[in-house]
């Protein structure tokens, strides 16, 4: 059975109604693509030195490399800017789909250890493999990630209660915080500290475009792919036995949606560090505008999410310049309330 095979069920009649607003999701579409090209002119534009529009779009589109303000556009701030758009994207991608498949409200790649567990890999990397080539370590990323997942999903499993929402965050807060103790172990024993410590704060200023075109076609595939499974998904967001009882084949669903996020995270994590919260509120947020349809979460998710890192990088500039604050900690700022709002409602899974 295809994918639009298993999905088409969606449409019947026998089919619990879903609750979704087609017309808020093209407001959102749209109001958050505008928005999100005035805050990338925005955040091109200010910085340590600032440089106006104008300046900005003739670096954009009539290059002059003997110009330094060109320079600067060209080789420090278009690829920082794009690269926030894009990890953005991928981590609220990301926390849609983990929620979706698991119907886990507080699902997301920082706290069921995904994050982590690509930041014992990378330690190890910079540890024994100093110097090892981007396209390597963006592929150990995406190892490191399904490690901490799969050690989030195998301990809370094991549980006699079965898993439970809380239950699953309660199990990767002590996944990531055992893989986060061993990264920091590996990187004092073998003195890259310092490395990781920029890692770890999370943030886009190491951005170069050889990055990009190295991340953008697994980035670009994964989102596509997770359009083509939004029927599937939102069909397991409403129980798998529902989608059992219209046909669809969760195990192998879920099997793909598990690669997506994989994917999704270990690239977004690659470049940007260990930024969590994103995937968590972004697709709360989305839900209360467009509803339940995951064919309209999921790329308004893609679209909110890139806004919120470019903008939180704007902020992390502009907050005590010339310093940058840290980008991880100024989302976490955002991501902790959110959080323990979501974790009240459902302390009843413990």
């Amino acid at each position: 059975m295809s994918i639009t095979e298993a999905t088409e069920p969606i449409a019947d009649s026998s089919t619990p109604k879903l609750h979704s607003r087609p017309a808020a999701a093209a407001i959102v579409l749209i109001g958050g693509l505008a928005a999100l090209v005035l805050g990338i002119a925005a955040s091109i534009s200010f910085g340590a030195a600032d440089i106006g529009l104008m300046t900005v779009w003739e670096a954009v589109f009539r290059f002059n490399p003997d110009l330094t303000a060109h320079q600067i556009i060209q080789e420090l701030r278009l690829p920082r800017v794009l690269g926030g758009a894009v990890v953005g994207a991928s981590f609220a991608v990301a926390g849609a789909l983990m929620q979706g498949m698991t119907r886990n409200p507080l699902a997301d790649s920082g706290l069921l250890g995904l994050n982590a567990g690509a930041g014992f890999v990378m330690a190890l990397c910079y540890a024994l493999f100093p110097g090892l080539p981007f396209i390597y370590l963006m592929l150990c990323s995406f190892l490191g990630a399904g490690l901490g997942a799969g050690l989030v999903y195998g301990i809370g499993s094991s549980a006699t209660a079965g898993l439970t929402p809380v239950r699953l965050v309660l199990a990767g807060a002590a996944v990531t915080a055992l893989l986060s103790a061993l990264s920091e172990g590996i990187a004092i024993h073998f003195n890259v500290a310092q490395n990781l410590a920029i890692w770890y704060a999370g943030g886009l200023e190491g951005t170069r475009w050889i990055q990009l075109q190295i991340i953008f076609p697994w980035i670009l595939g994964a989102l596509l792919a997770a359009m083509l499974l939004s029927r599937s998904i939102t069909l397991l967001s409403l129980g798998e036995e529902i989608a059992a009882g219209l046909g669809q084949r969760t195990e192998v669903i879920k099997l793909a949606g598990l690669i997506i996020v994989l994917i999704l995270a270990g690239a977004a994590v690659s470049v940007a560090g260990t930024i969590g919260f994103v995937g968590l509120m972004i697709p709360h947020v989305t839900r209360f505008l467009v509803g339940v349809d995951y064919r309209w979460i999921i790329p308004c998710s893609a679209v909110l999410g890139s806004l919120l890192m470019v903008l939180a990088d704007l902020a992390a500039r502009m907050v005590n310049p010339p310093f940058e604050t840290p980008l991880g900690a100024l989302i976490a700022l955002l991501g902790v309330p959110f959080f323990l709002y979501l974790a009240r409602k459902e302390r009843r899974g413990l």
